[in-house]
């Protein structure tokens, strides 16, 4: 049986009491804020050591996460320029089928000519000068004079031939003299080549109804090229009632800036009919 007159035995008493007591007081509130005063500090300082803690914690393990993102980057950039080379080159591949596409229909509908096809490995770098250099030459069958074509119309014809490779005269070279023919109105016509790189009518007729919108094409004379080329169309119409023959301009339906794949005509030979022309008397 328990005594209370020991000291053991009250000291218990006494501090079940208390605890009792603080128990109470929590659950009442009473000691929230002493509790607050108490831990505040405590829990200030865990903050700032946690904080220090973390600080040091980035520092030293920094260098290698920044080894490591650079690294990251590196190969992301390097991927990126991978997959951009890949669109370029599909990019260009679409565009080369989508050409070589057209050609094949351009040599479907006109059956009766036979063609090597090429590519343009080279341009002019002169002003005065305007051709291109084509990767076919006489080893695959080209000759000095054939026409040059794209789905689109008449390019020029072949002024030098070596074995691999042939320089190309585009329609546009200031020596160019073509015999055309205007569908529309019929009327004969040649077509002039420009320093400026542009296209033009001479000797047409005066009794000639030329439109603005008409289509030039070869008219075979002369024996330089098959008739019925397209060459472009009438663009503009200048008529003098002094002069003797109509001018004009022409629009051509080639961009000669863009030629990537001709066709080279090469069942056609030039007829050379200068011995048949009269030659001036001398007086």
């Amino acid at each position: 049986m328990l005594k209370f007159n020991s000291p053991r035995s009250i000291l218990i008493a006494v501090a079940a009491l208390l605890a009792v007591g603080l128990i109470f007081m929590a659950l009442s509130g009473y000691l929230t804020p002493i509790s607050r005063l108490l831990l505040d500090p405590l829990v200030t300082a865990q903050g700032w050591l946690s904080t220090r803690y973390l600080a040091i914690q980035d520092f030293v393990t920094a260098p290698a996460d920044l080894a490591r993102l650079r690294q990251r980057n590196a190969e992301l950039e390097a991927e990126n320029a991978r997959l951009q080379a890949q669109v370029i080159e599909l990019q260009q591949q679409l565009a080369e089928d989508r050409v070589l596409s057209a050609l094949l229909d351009y040599v479907r509908a006109n059956p009766q000519n036979q063609y090597v096809t090429a590519s343009v490995i080279g341009r002019d770098t002169s002003p005065f000068l305007q051709y291109v250099i084509i990767n076919r030459g006489s080893d695959h069958g080209l000759r000095r004079g054939m026409p040059v074509v794209t789905q689109q119309g008449l390019v020029g014809r072949v002024a030098a031939v070596a074995p691999a490779a042939a320089r190309v005269q585009l329609l546009t070279d200031a020596a160019t003299r073509v015999n055309v023919r205007l569908q529309q109105s019929g009327a004969d016509a040649v077509l002039l080549g420009q320093v400026t790189g542009e296209l033009s009518l001479d000797m047409i007729p005066q009794s000639s109804a030329v439109q603005v919108g008409e289509l030039v094409l070869t008219s075979g004379l002369g024996g330089d090229y098959p008739e019925n080329l397209l060459i472009g169309q009438v663009s503009g119409v200048r008529r003098l009632e002094a002069a003797l023959f109509q001018t004009a301009s022409v629009q051509p339906v080639v961009d000669f800036k863009q030629l990537r794949i001709v066709l080279v005509i090469v069942n056609f030979r030039p007829v050379d009919i200068t011995p048949l022309l009269p030659t001036p008397s001398v007086p």
